[in-house]
């Protein structure tokens, strides 16, 4: 699969398996995140928007990202 690029109509992307976080509420205010096939990087959405567009980041920035939030470095953003 060719790398696609952010912005991506998730129609655009093969058929992917999209989760959300357990915290997410039932009101749709969520982001939801697959794998891209042969581990070419993880696509994300707007849950109320699920034909895209899609954004997509590598495994690295992604594992970047998650590690940030757990340490609290976002904390700031949600008052």
């Amino acid at each position: 699969m060719q790398q696609p690029e952010n912005g991506v109509p998730v129609t655009q992307l093969p058929p992917l398996r999209w989760r959300k976080s357990r915290r997410s509420n039932p009101s749709g205010n969520c982001v939801e995140l697959a794998a891209l096939p042969g581990g070419a990087g993880i696509a994300v959405r707007n849950s109320r928007h699920p034909e895209g567009p899609a954004l997509i980041y590598t495994v690295a920035e992604i594992a970047a990202f998650v590690r940030g939030a757990r340490d609290g470095d976002f904390d700031d953003l949600i008052h």
